[in-house]
C-alpha cells in the first residue's frame, strides 16, 4: 500500500460557503479506508470532520505561487429529493513555494492512480469533474471505444502479423541493430500482441515495458508468458501512454504507429507524447522518421468506375420515385472517399515529392494540421485524375539503417496505397507544370479531413509565369476510404507515352533513390545494387 503524503501546515477555505474563512490545518493524500480510492483530506486540528476530496473526479488550478484551487464533484440528497451533483471548490494555501510545488506533484501522483478507474461525468452547472487525459480531450469517446475494440481482437492482430513486409522489416531492423537494444530499457508504445516487445527482448533488452490500452493485453500476457526466456524481461502495462507512469526512463522506443497515409488513426501523436514522457535524452526511436510521398496519376478506368457509382441516382422511375434530385450529392459523396488499393506505378505521370516527419524532434501539435505544397512536371499529355500517396519509415539504427515502404511497385503491405480522385480531372501536356496543395486537418474521430487543390499552369511561349489554366479541388475523409482491393488491374491507355516502368518504380518509392531504400533493404545493399527494380 502506498504511504500517505502529508503537508502539516496549510490553510484552506470552502469557496462555496456563504461566509468563507480560512482555517489552519493539514493536507493528507492517502487511500480511503472503505473504498481504497485515492483521496485528499483537509483536516482542522481537533475537528472531527474534514474535507474529503475524491481524487478520481478532482482538478486543481493554480491561483498564485502558493495558492491552489481544488475542484471536485459532490452529491447532496435530502428526503424525497433526488440526489444532485454539484461542484465544490476548496482553496488551499501552502507556506512556501517548495511546498506548493510538492503539493501539486503529490496531487498529480495520487490522482494518476485513478485514471484507469471510473469515467468522469458532467456536472449540472456544466463544469467537468473528471480530469481527462490529453487523449480523451482530443478524441471523441465513441471513436476511441471502436478503435480499442478493433485492436483488441486477435483476427486484426493476425492481419498485421501476416503482413510479412511489415513484420519482417521490424524484425530485421531490431536484430541488425542489437547494439541499440542490448542491456537497454525499451518501451513498446501500443504493444498490441506484444510481438515487438518480444523482438526487443530477443535482441537483448534489459527490460521492456509494453504499454497497451485495449483488451489485447490479456492475449499479449499469455503470449509473453508462453515465451518465458524472453517474457521474464517484459512488463505489460494496460493504459494509454498519455496516462500511465513508468518506473524508469527508456533508452529506446519501439512502436508501429502508422496508419493509412501514415497519419490515419492519429497514433503518431501518442508516439510523440511517449517520447516526451518516457524517452531519456539521446534515446532512440524505432521508427525514427516518416515520409509521405505524392505524385499525380492518370487512371481513366478508376475515374469511370467512381463516376458510374452514382448512376443509380439518375433513375427517374424507381418504383415510381424520381431519384435524380440526389444524384449530385451521391456523385460528390463517392469522390469524397480516398481510394485504398495497390496500383501500377506506370499510372504515375510525374516524379514524386515527399513531406518528412521527424519523430525525434517534431511537436505533437505539428500533427494537428499538415500543409504540403505540390509541384510536379507532367511527363505525358493526359488527363490528371488526382493525387497518389504512399509512405515509408526509417529505422535509423546505429549499425544498419532500414526502410519500410508502401510504395507502388514494391511488395504490397496491409496499408496498400491511397489515391485522392478529382471529380473534375485536369488536362495537361508533356512538360506542363502541375501545382497545388495537400492540406490535412485532424479531427476528433482519430483521422483527418483532406483538402486537395491541383492546378495546371500555363505553359509554352508567352505563358505568364504564374498563370493558371485550370484548377480542381477535392475534400475527402480519410476515415471513410473506398477499399478497392479486389478490382481488376487498372486500365492503361495504349496511346499514352508513359515513363519507363523502371524509372517510375524508382520514383514510386518516394524518391528513395535520393536518400532512401527499396522496402526492407539496407543502405549497404542499396549501394551495391545497380538499379531499383522489382
Amino acid at each position: 500500500m502506498a504511504s500517505a503524503d502529508m503537508f502539516p501546515n496549510v490553510s484552506f477555505s470552502d469557496v462555496n460557503a456563504a461566509a468563507s474563512q480560512e482555517a489552519a490545518g493539514k493536507a493528507v493524500f492517502g487511500l480511503d479506508p472503505a473504498s481504497g480510492a485515492p483521496r485528499l483530506s483537509l483536516v482542522r486540528p481537533g475537528a472531527e470532520q474534514a474535507f474529503q476530496i475524491d481524487l478520481s473526479d478532482a482538478q486543481i488550478f493554480k491561483l498564485g505561487l502558493m495558492e491552489w484551487l481544488c475542484v471536485s464533484g459532490e452529491t447532496e440528497a435530502k428526503a424525497g429529493v433526488e440526489e444532485k451533483l454539484f461542484s465544490r471548490a476548496i482553496k488551499v494555501v501552502l507556506r512556501t513555494e517548495a511546498e506548493s510545488k510538492a503539493f501539486s506533484l503529490a496531487f498529480q501522483r495520487w490522482k494518476q492512480q485513478t485514471i484507469s478507474g471510473k469515467a468522469g461525468e458532467s456536472l449540472e452547472n456544466g463544469s467537468i469533474v473528471a480530469c481527462k487525459s490529453k487523449f480523451d480531450t482530443k478524441i471523441e469517446a465513441s471513436s476511441a471505444q471502436m478503435y480499442f475494440h478493433y485492436y483488441g481482437q486477435l483476427l486484426h492482430q493476425q492481419n498485421m502479423l501476416q503482413d510479412f513486409v511489415r513484420t519482417g522489416t521490424y524484425y530485421a531492423a531490431v536484430m541488425e541493430n542489437r547494439a541499440d537494444f542490448e542491456g537497454k530499457v525499451v518501451v513498446d508504445v501500443g504493444a498490441g500482441s506484444g510481438i515487438l516487445s518480444l523482438f526487443a527482448a530477443q535482441a537483448g533488452a534489459k527490460h521492456v515495458y509494453a504499454v497497451e490500452a485495449s483488451e489485447m493485453v490479456e492475449h499479449a500476457q499469455r503470449l509473453i508468458s508462453g515465451n518465458p526466456s524472453f517474457g521474464q524481461r517484459i512488463t505489460i502495462i494496460k493504459g494509454k501512454v498519455e496516462e500511465v507512469e513508468l518506473p524508469e526512463k527508456a533508452d529506446i522506443l519501439i512502436s508501429e504507429p502508422m496508419g493509412t497515409l501514415l497519419v490515419n488513426e492519429r497514433m503518431l501523436e501518442s508516439y510523440v507524447i511517449a517520447r516526451d514522457r518516457f524517452l531519456a535524452p539521446d534515446g532512440k526511436m524505432f521508427p525514427t522518421t516518416g515520409r509521405i510521398h505524392m505524385a499525380p496519376f492518370s487512371d481513366e478506368y478508376l475515374y469511370v468506375e467512381m463516376a458510374n457509382k452514382s448512376l443509380f441516382w439518375q433513375q427517374h422511375n424507381f418504383f415510381g420515385v424520381d431519384l435524380t434530385p440526389l444524384h449530385g450529392s451521391a456523385f460528390d459523396g463517392y469522390f469524397s472517399q480516398p481510394v485504398v488499393d495497390a496500383f501500377d506505378p506506370r499510372l504515375l505521370i510525374s516524379q514524386s515529392t515527399h513531406h518528412t516527419l521527424d519523430f525525434t524532434s517534431m511537436k505533437e501539435e505539428d500533427l494537428y494540421e499538415i500543409d504540403i505544397p505540390l509541384s510536379f512536371v507532367s511527363s505525358v499529355g493526359t488527363r490528371v485524375h488526382g493525387l497518389a500517396c504512399w509512405f515509408d519509415v526509417l529505422f535509423n539504427g546505429s549499425t544498419v539503417q532500414r526502410w519500410l515502404t508502401t510504395a507502388p511497385g514494391s511488395p504490397t503491405t496491409h496499408w496498400y496505397q491511397l489515391r485522392c480522385v478529382l471529380a473534375q480531372p485536369l488536362y495537361v501536356m508533356a512538360g506542363q507544370e502541375i501545382t497545388g496543395r495537400l492540406h490535412l486537418v485532424a479531427h476528433s474521430a482519430q483521422s483527418y479531413t483532406i483538402y486537395l487543390t491541383m492546378s495546371a499552369k500555363m505553359w509554352g511561349v508567352g505563358a505568364e509565369p504564374d498563370g493558371i489554366l485550370q484548377t480542381s479541388t477535392a475534400k475527402l475523409e480519410l476515415k471513410e476510404p473506398y477499399y478497392r482491393l479486389s478490382q481488376p488491374q487498372a486500365y492503361m491507355p495504349q496511346d499514352q507515352q508513359q515513363l519507363p516502368l523502371s524509372s517510375l518504380q524508382a520514383q514510386g518509392s518516394g524518391q528513395q533513390m535520393q536518400d532512401g531504400l527499396s522496402p526492407g533493404i539496407t543502405v549497404e545493399q542499396e549501394r551495391d545494387s545497380a538499379a531499383f527494380t522489382r
